[in-house]
Parts: C-alpha cells; structure tokens; sequence
C-alpha cells in the first residue's frame, strides 16, 4: 500500500481506452489493476472465476468483501479496479466517501466512444493485439440511442464531481487522449504513490479505430444533423460533461398545437399518451416536439404563455407487469440483454432462455413473474449488483427526478386519464379534445390471467413507497 491510498478505482466507460489504461498499469511494478471488479455480470473479467479468492458469488452476496480483499492486498504497491456507471451500485457510496480510495477518472469524447461501440459491436472485435486481424465496419448512428448514451454518462460524471466537492477529496483526471503519453502516466504511477515507471507505454493493444469519424459513421450527416441541435460543449478536457442536463428531460414530448408537454414515467402508458396527444392535434408522431435539453424546454415554456405539463403514473403492479414483459422476458429489440442473462445466471430467474415459445404456459409466467417481482424487491432495497432501471424504479422517485428540473401541472393515474386528459386540454384552449385510448400490453399473458392475492401482496412489499405516496388500491 502507498501512503496516501489503500487501493485505487478507475472510474471510466464501455471504449473509453479503459483496457489499454489497465494494461499500461499493470506493467508497473507495485500496481496491479483487477479489472472490472463490480460488474454485475462477470468479475473482473468474462472468463475469471475469482479475483484474489472472491468468486463472483461471494462478492454478489456481500460486495464489501472484495473491496476489502483489494484493499488488504499483501503486496509491495496497490491494487485497483474499473468501474463504470452500470456496476454494482452497493459499493458506489463507499468508493466515493472514502478517502483513502485513490479516484482516477478517465474520460473521453461521448461520440467517439460511442461509435467505437457501435463498431465493436457490429465486428464483435472489443480489443485489437493484431492489427492483420481487424475487423471493418462503419457505425450507424442513431439519435435516441446517442441521448441515452449521453445522459448516462453525464448523470454519472455529476454524482462523482459533487461526491468529491461535498468530501473535499480530488482525482486524478485523465483524457482519452492522454492515454498515449507515457509522462503522463508514470505521474499517474507518482500519485498513486508508486515509484516505478514506463519506459515506452503497452504495444499489445492497438487503436482499432484511427479513421476520422466521417469515415466511420454509416450515416454521418445525419449524425452531424442530430448533433447540431444539441449545446456545443468541449467534453474531451473537462471532468464532467455539459450542459447538465435532467436525466428525463430528452424524454418530454410536447403537442404540436396545444401547447401540453408530457413527462413520461418509463413503463407507464407512454404509447397511448403520446397517439392522444397527436389525436389533439391531427398529426403524425414525427410532428410532435420531443428530444428537449434544459435551455429548448425553457425556450418552449416561455414562447407559450398558459402551458400545461403533465405525468401519468400506472398502477405499479401493472407496471412491474409491464417492465417483466418488455425489458426481461423478451429478447426482443429494446430489451435489456445483459440484465436478463444476468437474472437467469446469477437470480436463477426462471425464464426461458430465448424468446418464450408455445411451451411457455401461463403458470410458468406466474412463477417468472413472481420470481421477478421478489427481485425488484430486493433491487429496490439496494441489495443486488444490476443497476436500478427507470422502467421499474419507484414512481415516486421517478417524479423526484423531474422535480430537480421543473414540476409536472398534473400527476394523472391511468385509471382516470379518460376524464382528465381533456379537461387539461380544454384548459390550454382546446375546444373538443378527443378521448385517449388504451392500447393493450404486450405480454404472451395479461396480469388478469394470473392474478392472484399472493402477486398483489409482492407488489404492495416492492412498491410500498408508490401505494403509499399516490394511495393505490388492490389492482383487482
């Protein structure tokens, strides 16, 4: 151990040079970096069983215990870890109080990582030792996907940036670009209190990606289009990114017309607010405003004196229901691959592992689904490695988020949107608003089918917080 630190924690993201900054410092002496240590998915990396004796089950019932290996780790130097913005989140609160934990934050330009991500994941090539053996392929970007990218990253930057202002502590930043100046990193060495150092840096890993982004991006104009609307900001010098941005506000979708803007809750009744809100005025979605930044929303609000904004919550039953099915159960695009293996794998979510066929009946998805809604449980509490996704979170905290930006006019239940929906268009001066319609789950089984008093009473014990705050009933 150094005199300054017992251990070390990278915090970086997916193509952010992570792996090349890794290697660089394990051909120190005294340095030894563990990989990505908290992934939920792995521990350390793909195909490791342990690291310093932990397996990842002993880690995933009590992560503490691998940080503390790290940290008492009997060597002549310090060891360290990766970790990115979706890792085990129980550990996040003591990485970042703790003092004696060395922060070394590596950052890079969002839109060169991600389409360095988009590439390696259309050649399957993550890291490149042989440059005879690259792969080739251009990225396609895709707008939506590039703003949640965003908002990730810059939702993770501010959580480390305020952690270390509120605990007067400072880290070691360091840009992609960095990456190859070997000064820079024997000073890293230096802070870590390490006196060893590089002579030349780490060839066995090689850029895989050199070309400018034009060349590499499928459809570039339509990228620099996309681009062009959001602030300009230099995010490849700083240590977080800007604009601040509220995490749901890309999200907001506002009426072509009528002046309403509807802040989504994830797995709420997105679909049906948003064909009503073009029922309003006539329109095609594409005719809808959406994709807002803080300065574009409070442009809208001020060019529209008398503006009404509005969320819908859904019973959280149904919405737990509705999450399962659309982001768990199906491989479906639009789901989430990674989680889904990693409840089958390590939560023994019993689940097909494809897409539920014809042998999947609806007491096999009663067992799922319960199996599911005790793990939310448990996810909720803070006691698992997977990330607490927006599409199951509590309802409650989803609208504590908005309010950090701006509060909706209405919070509407699904139950009652028929009667108040209009009347919040009538109020912005709609003279005959239409009615909204509800569109049907997509689910191989509804919630009616395999509802039961045991099902509700897991829901009241994983959605406490929104039975009590919004004063929902029994479902059924």
């Amino acid at each position: 151990m150094s005199d300054r630190f017992d251990c070390f924690v990278v915090f970086a993201e997916m193509r952010t040079g992570s792996n090349f900054l890794e290697a660089n410092l394990n051909a120190m002496d005294g340095i030894t970096c563990h990989g990505e240590a908290f992934n939920p998915h792995f521990i350390g990396y793909p195909n490791s069983d342990d690291i310093l004796g932990v397996t990842q089950e002993e880690r995933d019932n009590a992560p503490e215990t691998l940080l503390e290996t790290i940290r008492q780790e009997t060597h002549d130097g310090i060891g360290g870890f990766r970790y990115f913005h979706d890792h085990d989140p129980r550990v996040l609160e003591t990485l970042l109080s703790d003092p004696r934990i060395a922060k070394i934050i590596l950052t890079r330009n969002p839109a060169d990582s991600y389409i360095s991500r988009k590439i390696a994941q259309a050649t399957g090539q993550w890291k490149l030792t042989n440059v005879k053996r690259r792969k080739d392929a251009q990225a396609q970007f895709d707008a939506d996907e590039f703003e949640a990218h965003l908002s990730e990253l810059q939702s993770f930057q501010i959580i480390l940036m305020k952690a270390l202002q509120t605990t007067a502590q400072t880290a070691f930043y360091i840009d992609y670009d960095d990456l190859q100046d070997v000064e820079v990193m024997n000073g890293l060495a230096r802070w870590l209190g390490v006196t060893s150092s590089l002579d030349s840096l780490n060839t066995a890993l090689k850029r895989q990606n050199p070309q400018p982004a034009s060349e590499k991006v499928e459809n570039f104009d339509q990228m620099a289009d996309a681009l062009a609307r959001m602030d300009r900001f230099n995010l490849s010098r700083t240590p977080n990114f800007e604009p601040r941005r509220g995490p749901v506000v890309p999200s907001y979708v506002a009426g072509a017309k009528t002046p309403l803007i509807y802040m989504p809750v994830r797995s709420g009744p997105e679909a049906a607010v948003v064909r009503w809100l073009c029922a309003l005025d006539d329109v095609k979605e594409n005719a809808l405003e959406s994709k807002f930044t803080q300065g574009s929303l409070r442009s809208w609000k001020r060019e529209r004196p008398g503006h009404r904004s509005f969320t819908v919550v859904r019973h959280p039953l149904a919405r737990a229901h509705e999450a399962f099915c659309t982001k768990i159960l199906t491989t479906r695009k639009g789901s989430f691959a990674g989680i889904r293996k990693t409840l089958r794998r390590a939560h023994n979510l019993p689940i097909p592992e494809g897409e539920p066929g014809a042998a999947y009946d609806a007491a096999d998805h009663r067992i799922a689904f319960t199996a599911w809604l005790d793990w939310v449980k448990a996810n909720l509490s803070g006691q698992t490695a997977v990330r607490v996704d927006a599409h199951w979170a509590t309802q409650a905290q989803c609208i504590q988020g908005m309010a950090e930006f701006t509060l909706p006019d209405m919070i509407v239940r699904e139950d009652e949107m028929e009667g108040y929906l209009p009347a919040l268009a009538m109020q912005v001066g709609h003279l005959a608003p239409p009615d909204p319609v509800q569109i049907p789950n997509s689910a191989p089984y509804s919630l009616a089918e395999i509802y039961d008093d045991q099902i509700e009473a897991l829901a009241r014990e994983a959605y406490q917080r929104d039975y009590i705050m919004f004063g929902f009933d029994d479902w059924a």
